[in-house]
């Protein structure tokens, strides 16, 4: 029987675009480019949705590759998302406000033929939380704290 675990991360922006966070000891920033109106301090949330897809793919990776004692020599996976912007600036579109597609590439380096790294990084991306997450709908709930 499994058993389902709560991840939580908590965020404060400041008076600018800047949102910080600290996640387990580790400071995490958000900003928006100069260009955007932000100081450019850190990734976009959407950079970050995307390197949080590459990561997790990479990692349930790792871990697949020690469970079938493939020698992982490395893994790199380059994560692309298309969106219309216009819905982030509340502008009409015909278009949803998120990613529309998402374009994962990897390279994999290991003693496998073509055909078996594909097997492999199918095999992966069904295993990936994150690749989950955005393949089928999951329940949103959004509260205003008390």
């Amino acid at each position: 029987m499994s058993v389902t675990k709560t991840v939580r991360v908590e965020a404060k922006m400041d008076a600018s675009f800047r949102v910080e966070s600290d996640i387990r000891g580790h400071k995490v920033i958000i900003d928006q480019p100069v260009a955007g109106g932000g100081s450019d301090e850190g990734p976009t949330p959407l950079e970050y949705f995307l390197f949080s897809l590459a990561g997790c793919v990479a990692t349930i990776g790792r871990v697949a590759a020690k469970q079938k004692k493939i020698e992982l020599r490395e893994f790199s996976v380059s994560v692309e998302g298309d969106y219309d912007p216009a819905g982030l600036l509340g502008k009409p579109s015909e278009n949803r406000s998120g990613f529309q597609i998402f374009r994962i590439t990897a390279e994999i380096d290991a003693d496998l033929s073509a055909a078996e790294k594909q097997e492999f990084l199918d095999e992966v991306c069904e295993r990936c939380p994150l690749h989950d997450n955005i393949k089928l709908a999951t329940v949103v709930v959004h509260t205003l704290a008390e």
